[in-house]
């Protein structure tokens, strides 16, 4: 399996935010029901569907993760790395193959879990999932 490129990280949040910008204004708007949805409303939707999480609040074995995926692996599952095609719409808009899925090994689970790193190619762009794609958090670095 050919390991996506992953960019270095360079001090969190500053080269996230340094990141995002450079992509792309990011706006927030508050939803009025008379309002009807829009490409530009649609967007904020989601990109309000994604929370935060501090790195230190993340469970051990997404911390074991990540690292795997700074070495470039090896992998406990063959669909680690594989292209994550954001079918539930709710990472920012990306052309396919951006975004990229590991497991978060669950202790205990006879499968695979639910639990996910989803990468993207932006410094720091790390997102975690408990729940299989339902939601996501940006994971912060600095914290």
């Amino acid at each position: 399996m050919r390991i996506p490129p992953r960019v270095i990280r360079l001090g969190g949040t500053a080269a996230l935010l340094s990141a995002l910008l450079a992509s792309g204004t990011v706006t927030a708007q508050a939803a009025t029901p008379a309002a009807a949805p829009t490409a530009h409303s649609a967007t904020a939707f989601r990109a309000a569907a994604v929370g935060s999480i501090c790195y230190s609040a993340l469970p051990p074995q997404a911390h074991d993760t990540l690292d795997l995926i700074d070495q470039g692996g090896p992998f406990p599952y063959e669909q680690d790395g594989t292209v994550f095609q954001n079918r539930e719409g709710l990472l920012p808009d990306r052309s396919t193959g951006y975004y990229h899925e590991y497991t978060v090994v669950t202790p205990g689970s006879p499968t695979r879990g639910a639990r996910r790193i989803v990468t993207g190619e932006q410094v720091a762009e790390d997102y975690y999932t408990a729940d299989h794609y339902a939601s996501f958090d940006l994971v912060d670095h600095d914290c």
